[in-house]
């Protein structure tokens, strides 16, 4: 459990307020590059419907419509339907009918029928996308090899250290890569206000529970968040958004919640992994603990609402 620089403005969406429209065409945003994988977007949009309808956190408006806008811009056609949907009845936004027929387009190009039945309401725009949707050419998502990018000493000494204790752990030497860039950013001095310490942002119950004695040793620091990560793929059976929510909150929270927990710091947290790690599964030893006694309930409200 660690605490994490915010890696993410809210877009500047503003419900109420004027959007500058820019003149982009949509089939630019056919094929963005460093999309994220299925699981982060459909966690992009649970947050951001909960957000909507204040469903288990204080209801915001505009950040739904900041989440859903991260959704749509790398090709959630959900969440293009969702905007739509928003700006065309105004649900906690001014209703935009310009706005409300470039969401349900961009839905409709991929075959979402009930975008193609609204336009018939919106009309037809030429192709007027707000500004959210122009972010993804400035500032492009992270990859690995921007946020891997060995450039300093020390950053080659830790991607040394990791090649080298994955296997003795069974992790992935690119999944503890994007836990330590959310953690710390490379930075074994790191500490948090909650006292999370060293790379891998380790509170001293874990360091205790893990026989983690230094942990600003970058050595120690990553033993016992590797050793603690190949607890939590095996409780959690693989399931990496599980396992960096309880990474970022415990696996009490997780348990308690029967899910990722409804903290906006947790659910940010879960994206930035997914994003970095690209992969929604994880490989796991059944033989170091036993799987949670949740995991079957969040399995099953998980293709409920997924």
């Amino acid at each position: 459990m660690a605490c994490r620089a915010d890696f993410r403005g809210i877009l500047a969406v503003l419900a109420g307020l004027p959007l500058m429209l820019l003149c982009l065409s949509l089939r630019a945003l056919e094929n963005p590059a460093a999309k994220p994988s299925p699981e982060a977007l459909r966690l992009l949009r649970v947050e951001a419907r909960a957000y909507e309808h204040g469903e288990g956190v204080p209801r915001d408006v505009e950040r739904a419509v900041g989440l859903y806008c991260d959704g749509a811009r790398y090709g959630d056609v959900e969440a293009q339907f969702s905007l739509g949907w928003m700006y065309a009845n105004g649900r906690g936004v001014e209703r935009n009918d310009a706005l409300a027929s470039a969401f349900f387009q961009l839905a409709a190009r991929h075959g979402h029928e009930q975008s193609r039945k609204m336009l018939r309401f919106v009309g037809k725009a030429v192709d007027p996308l707000p500004e959210c949707m122009s972010r993804l050419r400035r500032q492009p998502l992270e990859d690995g090899d921007y946020a891997f990018h060995a450039d300093t000493p020390m950053r080659r000494k830790i991607f040394g250290l990791v090649q080298k204790l994955a296997p003795e752990y069974g992790v992935s030497p690119k999944l503890a890569m994007a836990i330590i860039r959310a953690e710390s950013n490379f930075e074994p001095a790191a500490i948090s206000p909650k006292n999370a310490q060293g790379l891998m942002q380790l509170v001293p119950e874990t360091s205790a529970r893990f026989n983690v004695r230094k942990p600003f040793d970058p050595e120690q620091n990553i033993r016992g968040g590797m050793a603690y990560l190949r607890w939590l793929l095996a409780y959690f059976e693989g399931n990496v958004s599980l396992v960096a929510a309880a990474y970022n909150a415990g696996e009490g929270a997780v348990n308690r919640y029967r899910g990722i927990p409804p903290y906006a710091e947790t659910r940010d947290y879960v994206v930035r992994i997914l994003r970095l790690f690209q992969n929604d599964e994880h490989p796991f030893d059944p033989g170091i603990t036993g799987p949670s006694p949740e995991l079957l309930h969040i399995r099953r409200a998980n293709r409920r609402f997924g």
